[in-house]
């Protein structure tokens, strides 16, 4: 999931929008909607070129610039091969003469300036957070099918090995093999930690350290730092959800509204749950930058 929402914003009076707070009200905005806001903004042509890249989730910008206008701009911006949502916006009547070109919207401001671009700026952004949420549901998709087809070939693996065809076969014999090779190495790696050769290769094992040693790992450091223990929640909050997501199934209301739900407890995943996780997921990420520097200061001591 993509938790950051980045803006790049050019206009030769942007502190106005800056110091009247236009600014922090699109902030708040996708703070509300689960996002970390990312808003770069800029007052001259250079400088936006050099901020300039496919990072950025949209792009806001005067079209009435003092050394170039917007037609300009976004052919510069297309030769780059951005395609990035654009607002480009006036208080000139000569806009509407502009024609139609893909992804970029053009707004004519006919009252209050600054209140109508941030309004237009606010629906562009939860247009492409709807779409942001259909990918959702495709990955989702995804992990739903990639579940079904573990599970059948689970079943026709159980199947043949429990018959009677597969006594003394060659593929157990061959898989038993494997197995205790992948053991023996694993006890190797093992064996290092505990005589302090080695870490990294366990770190790095999600055989041997999966996420739930890993967040175990970090109750104990907490502990360690005298710091609040956020990890009771992260399960909750994060790795739990994300588990049963990865095995939900895809359903259809009468409306014809596609969700996904878990099998086990009845968990709905609609646009609704998705926002509380990213939420959650930027929270816990607060926490853990918070003890990556506490610890940081802890190991320099």
């Amino acid at each position: 999931m993509k938790i950051n929402y980045s803006i790049l914003w050019l206009d030769d009076s942007i502190n106005e929008f800056v110091e009247d707070g236009w600014k922090d009200k699109i902030n708040q905005h996708l703070i509300d909607e689960g996002f970390e806001p990312k808003i770069l903004t800029v007052s001259k042509i250079d400088e936006f070129f050099l901020k300039l890249d496919d990072s950025f989730d949209l792009i806001l910008t005067d079209y009435h610039m003092s050394t170039k206008n917007g037609d300009e701009i976004v052919k510069d911006i297309r030769e780059k091969n951005i395609q990035t949502e654009i607002l480009f916006y006036t208080a000139r009547a000569d806009l509407i003469e502009i024609g139609n070109i893909d992804r970029v919207t053009f707004v004519q401001t006919v009252g209050e300036h600054h209140s109508e671009i941030v309004e237009e700026a606010i629906k562009l952004i939860n247009l492409t957070i709807k779409k942001f949420q259909h990918i959702i549901a495709m990955r989702g998709m995804i992990m739903h099918e990639t579940s079904t087809l573990d599970n059948q070939t689970a079943r026709i693996i159980q199947s043949y090995m429990s018959s009677k065809k597969a006594e003394n076969n060659e593929m157990i014999n061959s898989i038993c093999q494997e197995l205790e090779d992948l053991l023996k190495n694993k006890q190797e790696i093992v064996t290092d930690v505990r005589t302090g050769k080695s870490y990294k290769k366990l770190i790095k094992d999600t055989f041997l350290f999966s996420a739930e040693y890993k967040i175990e790992a970090i109750k104990y450091i907490l502990e360690k730092l005298s710091l609040d223990d956020f990890t009771d929640d992260y399960k909750k909050e994060v790795s739990n959800l994300r588990n049963k997501f990865a095995h939900a199934v895809l359903e259809k209301d009468d409306t014809g509204r596609q969700y996904f739900k878990s099998g086990d407890d009845g968990i709905t995943f609609d646009e609704n749950l998705c926002k509380t996780i990213r939420k959650n997921i930027n929270k816990h990420k607060k926490n853990i930058d918070g003890l990556e520097s506490k610890l940081d200061k802890y190991i320099g001591n």
